[in-house]
């Protein structure tokens, strides 16, 4: 597949060498004697016999510097330095310009291409840590970043070529630009080069003076670029009349995790804040996800462990419940939870706390109605944190048949005696494997090839056994089509690998994913959504088509779990508070997240799937837990831990854990990937025996056994053999 992406790579390689390789060996005599000459000292020796050559054959003369001068900056070379100075002397200040300027620019967009298209994955591993700041850089600022380095030289030239090859820069911006960017340090050097005489070290050529001259000049283009998103921001704002004073600092729209997190931030720093929230403080985590689900998942768990009591030597347990109490124990935990996340909480800790309705009437005011006024909030800056809501498809006979999301399930009586789950992901997976648990027969229909698709196939493979040997019917690749009821009965009218199929059931639970909560509170009032906008969207710095407005949580579609609601949380509310001075990009590369089912399945960082997509080398190190002497202990002894890293280095680059609690150890890595933490200090960490963290260490020492030297374990086999 990698062939048919780039067909004409060879051709293009060949075309490269053999035309340096022709031109070489056309003035080869010229280009030898030069090659030896490159150094200031034999330059001024030979001055007088390289511009009577020069005199006499100009054109050979030109051409040969040219493409001489071509291939050491194309091949990276040491000597373009010295190169141009001789432009200077030998051809003067204007044709020597002219040479270098288009020479070193072609010779640079060589290296780019031959950089892009053969080097990339080199580069990468050689220089990967190196070049980040530069990528980022160009990703970030585009050509302005690429003329900042261009016109500042103290930038090796050649880890710019490299570094913008491996950014997704267009071949014909990278060669203007770069023609543009070093013809003011050309100049500098040609002319240097036609005061030979007086030149004594190229150090001379770049003075301090010029040297901040040139520094300076390479932030200007940034700065262009600051003032045109400035006057980018006025345009947006054209219409609207900014108020003289605002009431807050901040407003927050929405009680949710990220809502919650963005106001405590701000009263923390004694800004001025206002909380809106229309429905339950603490959102859908507290009241209808995190929270309910996790507390009937332990139900679940200690009904079925009772019912394979016999694998820890208890003949029998008999166990008896009543689906009503477990729904009771679950509103139970909410309250018990709900103090943290209240109104009176957050009113002690200095937000102003708003059960109301809000609407957006311009970019810097909110109108907020409860249940006895309406009002208008103003504030400098205001966070949009207004989460997101299950989808339930518009399937035909819908309205016909009882359904639930996982909003509203936790509102149902009694227990279905046939759970229909639509949705193969972490929500359904959960939820399926809790009522089937309790009793529910359960069906579980995934459109995809197969469950927790956004996971490694042996991971979803080893959940779904799981969840086969617990009863539920996993039936992926169907699609559902609509809903009939036929004799009092619900059916479900699905397309399969073999034709078309009826499930029977009682009450189907959707769980196909999560729509952001965009409409119903005066974006698209103030145009700061498209219509065909399905999530809320932001740039880096969560900003949103407003400079003052910022989201986080799920509204943005970024990762939509509490904690890394949380985590944007911290970006949104500080950026807003103090973006004016500093501001801070949101980054999820240690951002870790959990499906709780019966085995956990825990992730961080890349897995296999996502780094072969990407094209990124790496290593895999396993550790199967059924060797965990706590995990057989606890007889829980199944799954595995997988370590991604870079090829003959500690370097974490993901880990997937699958197996009981792997959620709480996974930490440790979230820690390392976060810190930079490797393997070896894994290793060298002393972890309580016997505990399922333990995990973490073996894997560590696997890694190390297959990444210890042969020659070193040979070196040491032979000295142990002398001291015996």
């Amino acid at each position: 597949m990698a062939k048919n992406k780039r067909p004409g790579k060879s051709i293009i390689l060949a075309v490269c060498v053999l035309a340096l390789g022709i031109l070489f060996l056309v003035f080869k005599d010229f280009v030898l004697d030069v090659l030896a000459q490159l150094n200031l000292s034999t330059l001024k020796e030979n001055y007088e016999s390289l511009t009577a050559y020069s005199s006499e054959h100009p054109i050979k003369a030109a051409l040969s510097y040219f493409v001489l001068y071509i291939a050491i900056t194309a091949l990276s070379l040491p000597g373009a330095a010295i190169m141009t100075v001789a432009a200077g002397a030998v051809f003067g200040l204007l044709w020597g310009t002219v040479l270098v300027s288009f020479a070193s620019t072609i010779g640079a967009t060589i290296a780019f291409l031959l950089t892009r298209y053969f080097f990339r994955n080199l580069v990468r591993k050689k220089f990967g840590d190196k070049l980040k700041a530069l990528n980022e850089g160009i990703q970030r600022d585009g050509a302005f970043y690429l003329l900042t380095l261009r016109l500042v030289p103290v930038i090796p030239f050649f880890a710019v070529n490299a570094a913008m090859a491996l950014t997704p820069i267009r071949t014909g911006t990278f060669y203007l630009v770069s023609q543009i960017g070093m013809l003011l340090g050309t100049i500098i050097f040609v002319n240097a080069g036609t005061q030979l005489a007086a030149l004594d070290t190229l150090g001379g050529v770049l003075s301090t003076p010029i040297l901040l001259s040139l520094c300076l000049l390479g932030i200007f283009p940034l700065i262009t670029k600051k003032i045109a998103d400035i006057l980018r921001g006025r345009r947006v704002y054209a219409g609207w009349k900014k108020p003289k004073e605002f009431d807050y600092n901040l407003i927050v729209i929405g009680g949710g995790a990220a809502g919650l997190v963005s106001s405590y931030i701000a009263s923390a720093v004694r800004a001025k804040v206002a909380l809106i929230e229309k429905e339950n403080m603490g959102g859908d985590c507290l009241n209808t996800g995190c929270v309910p689900s996790k507390a009937i998942i332990k139900s679940a768990k200690f009904i079925h462990q009772a019912r394979h009591s016999g694998k820890l030597g208890i003949q029998e347990a008999k166990i008896t419940f009543d689906f009503q109490e477990i729904l009771r124990r679950v509103r139970r935990v909410i309250k018990k939870i709900e103090p943290h996340d209240s109104i009176e909480r957050y009113t002690r800790l200095g937000v102003d706390c708003f059960a109301g309705t809000a609407k957006m009437v311009t970019p810097w005011t909110v109108e907020v109605s409860t249940s006895t006024e309406k009002r208008i909030l103003s504030a400098r800056n205001i966070i949009i944190a207004s989460g997101a809501s299950p989808i339930v498809p518009p399937l035909p006979g819908l309205k016909d048949v009882q359904y639930v999301t996982s909003n509203t399930i936790w509102d149902i009586q009694d227990l279905p005696k046939k759970l229909l789950v639509i949705g193969g992901g972490a929500i359904g997976c959960e939820l399926a494997q809790a009522f089937c648990r309790i009793g529910s027969e359960v069906v579980l229909l995934e459109a995809m090839e197969r469950i927790l698709i956004k996971e490694d196939p042996e991971v979803s493979e080893i959940v779904a056994n799981h969840m086969s040997d617990d009863g539920i019917a996993l039936l992926s690749r169907h699609r559902a089509k609509g809903f009939l009821v036929e004799n009092g009965q619900q059916l479900l009218v699905c397309e399969g690998p073999n034709g078309e199929i009826r499930i029977e059931f009682d009450l189907v639970l959707f769980a196909i994913g999560r729509g952001a909560n965009l409409r119903g509170f005066g974006l698209e009032d103030i145009n700061a959504i498209e219509p065909d906008d399905r999530v809320l969207r932001t740039n880096e710095y969560l900003e949103t088509r407003y400079p003052n407005i910022f989201a986080c949580g799920d509204v943005t579609g970024l990762m939509q779990f509490t904690h890394a609601a949380a985590h944007q949380a911290w970006y949104a509310a500080v950026n807003s508070l103090f973006g004016t001075f500093k501001r801070f990009r949101i980054n999820f590369d240690a951002i870790p997240w959990a499906t709780f089912t019966s085995p956990e399945v825990a992730r961080v960082g890349l897995n296999e799937t996502e780094a072969r997509e990407r094209g990124i080398d790496f290593d895999i190190t396993r550790y199967e837990i059924d060797d965990l002497d706590r995990a057989i202990v606890d007889s829980e002894d199944y799954g595995f831990i997988k370590v991604l890293t870079k090829p003959k280095s500690d370097k974490i680059l993901g880990v997937t854990i699958v197996g009981e609690n792997a959620s709480e150890y996974i930490s440790e890595f979230v820690l390392a990937l976060k810190q930079n933490i490797g393997l070896n200090k894994i290793l060298a960490t002393t972890h309580i025996y016997p505990t399922f963290s333990e995990t973490n260490k073996y894997v560590a020492g696997e890694w190390k056994r297959a990444n210890t030297s042969v020659v070193t374990l040979g070196i040491l086999e032979r000295f142990h053999k002398l001291r015996r």
